[in-house]
């Protein structure tokens, strides 16, 4: 073998087969070798007392998206991607999200100008379909998926997002003839509003009731209905950040029926609960931790648990959406404090995401490595056509490695993340296991806290259609 660029180790690696001490041979950006010899070199790095693992794959990011005329996100390309480098991701997947009367197409060049050059780590884009017009269904969509865009977003809430039963049929419907794969936010946009008037009325208005009218019934429904939706159009499914018992058991139930369904959960199903939201004494503090679906309760921590632990879950994603706290134009945004409905949906997590499920899964022993990468890495590959270029170490693949120090403990800290967003909702949780350095493709950028490279190295991916 001609002489590698980088040798790395002594490291215990995690491939897709086994867990082992091998050294890693890197050429041109590429894994060239995986193997037990002492080969020559340009640079060797010992990785003693070290874990290697295949880059993460968040694959349910928000990114500098349209989030009302007066609430701007906290983060672009540049600080979400370099948030998500040192939480041990060496690709993210954000959202192009097409505005209601916007073309699709127009959308993702809009997108794809605010990615351009300020990315650290590679991208690539799932589309949200807001306005399912003839020209979407029948031109646009069928020629971004041959492009590359093989997977794309419904939502069954939002206002400005939700789409009818007969709409989502019809994007269903244009799914199957592409093979594309459609994730689904699943909550039932028509009780939401009930509950949410009937609360304002009531003179519940404080975050914390964001929670109440948003209960798993509501996401138990939905999660059925697309289910059913996806069985008569017979097309596999992705429900994304399912966040208790009552949805999973849906998406358990049509499993257990040979229906394709998917599903992914998120740190804050297993970290936060409906109690947080309540804040110091139901005060704006509770703002913090408004997303949806809501945090639940303990059992429902345990819930979500099993399923990662069963094989039930594929995905475990952060769904990064990142508001400022204090600031006019993110979560205190004007009318937020007279109802917890103006309240900026989403909490920042990109970082923190794979720390999280490190400490609370493997440090605890409630999954093992080859779980925790086939979470965070391997399936996002495999589901959303980047395997096996990425998400794997294994000759041929993409150089993008973490290093993790499963003994290094230190707590979450909004000082030490580099995100846009002014706090964490995961202040102060103990974390046991970091990722202490980050490689895309051969470079290390990122080690011990401190960025290596001065220049964004990260790329934008074309994907081919789920291997699921």
């Amino acid at each position: 073998m001609n002489n590698l660029d980088t040798l790395i180790e002594n490291g215990l690696v995690v491939t897709e087969n086994e867990t082992g001490h091998f050294n890693i041979g890197i050429k041109d950006g590429k894994i060239a070798y995986l193997g037990d010899e002492n080969l020559n070199a340009e640079f060797k790095i010992n990785a003693s007392d070290l874990i290697v693992l295949p880059g993460g794959i968040d694959p349910h990011v928000h990114v500098d998206q349209p989030s009302g005329d007066d609430v701007i996100m906290a983060d672009n390309f540049q600080s979400a991607t370099k948030s998500a480098a040192a939480g041990g991701n060496t690709t993210i997947l954000p959202f192009a999200m097409q505005i209601k009367g916007q073309s699709l197409r127009k959308c993702v060049e809009d997108y794809h100008k605010k990615a351009q050059g300020n990315m650290y780590i590679d991208t690539s884009f799932h589309l949200i379909i807001s306005d399912p017009t003839p020209q979407v269904l029948g031109q646009e969509l069928p020629a971004l998926s041959k492009d590359g865009y093989t997977s794309f977003k419904v939502f069954m809430t939002y206002d400005d997002l939700v789409l009818n039963d007969k709409e989502l049929i019809e994007v269903f419907d244009v799914a199957k003839q592409l093979k594309t794969l459609v994730m689904v936010h699943a909550e039932g946009y028509d009780s939401i509003k009930y509950l949410s008037d009937k609360f304002e009325k009531e003179g519940k208005t404080a975050p914390y009731y964001h929670a109440p009218t948003r209960p798993q019934i509501v996401e138990r429904e939905a999660t059925h209905r697309a289910i059913s939706h996806a069985q008569i159009v017979d097309i596999p499914l992705m429900i994304v950040h399912v966040s208790g018992e009552e949805a999973l058991n849906q998406i358990r139930w049509a499993k257990d029926k040979g229906i394709k369904v998917f599903s992914e959960t998120c740190p804050q199903y297993i970290c936060l609960t409906e109690d947080d939201l309540k804040g110091l004494n139901m005060d704006f503090e509770g703002a913090k931790y408004v997303c949806s679906p809501p945090p639940r309760d303990k059992n429902s921590q345990e819930a979500i648990w099993s399923g990662l632990i069963d094989g039930t879950f594929e995905i475990f994603s952060s769904d990064h959406c990142p508001f400022r706290f204090k600031d006019k134009q993110g979560k205190d945004r004007p009318g937020a404090r007279t109802s917890f409905k103006w309240v900026p949906n989403g909490i920042p997590g990109v970082e923190t995401r794979m720390p999280i499920l490190f400490s609370e899964g493997v440090s605890k022993n409630k999954i093992d490595l080859k779980r925790f990468v086939e979470l965070t890495s391997t399936n996002p590959a495999k589901m959303y056509g980047m395997y096996p270029q990425k998400g794997v170490i294994k000759v041929g693949s993409d150089a993008d490695l973490t290093f993790w120090d499963p003994n290094l403990k230190k707590k979450i800290s909004q000082n030490d993340l580099h995100h846009g967003s002014d706090y964490t909702p995961y202040e102060g949780l103990e974390i046991t296991g970091w990722p202490v350095q980050t490689w895309l493709r051969g470079n290390k950028i990122f080690d011990n806290g401190e960025f290596t490279t001065a220049n964004n190295l990260g790329k934008y991916m074309s994907r081919d259609f789920s291997s699921f």
